[in-house]
């Protein structure tokens, strides 16, 4: 019964486990893309590849699911007009619906390690 006990403490404290990149990890996170890595790096890094913002941070996957849990098309809608902090198009004024989608999708997926 104790060893019992003992796996599902081990797996309970796996599950919880905050999935949430250490900021040097975050910091180092690119598309692997150049153009949407070029478009990452002038529109997206200042704020979400620091941990000392409001942004959710690139790499931590728990941090965008309230935000993914919303659908695609209301998440570009944020992103276009802007939301809290965030300025609208996320300083990307050229990006498409694509390229910001793909984003998104690059930014809201955990690390492997």
């Amino acid at each position: 019964m104790r060893h019992f006990l003992l796996i599902a403490l081990l797996l309970l404290t796996a599950c919880s486990r905050d999935d949430k990149p250490t900021p040097t990890q975050a910091e180092a996170l690119r598309p692997a893309d150049a153009r949407l890595a070029a478009i990452y790096e002038r529109s997206c890094l200042n704020c979400h590849g620091r941990s000392d913002g409001a942004a959710p941070l690139t790499g931590h996957a728990s941090a965008w699911a309230p935000r993914l849990a919303k659908g695609m098309p209301a998440l570009l809608h944020s992103v276009r007009q802007g939301l809290n902090s965030m300025p609208a198009m996320g300083l990307c004024p050229d990006c498409s619906d694509s390229d910001l989608e793909h984003l998104i999708n690059f930014m809201s997926r955990s690390p492997t390690p």
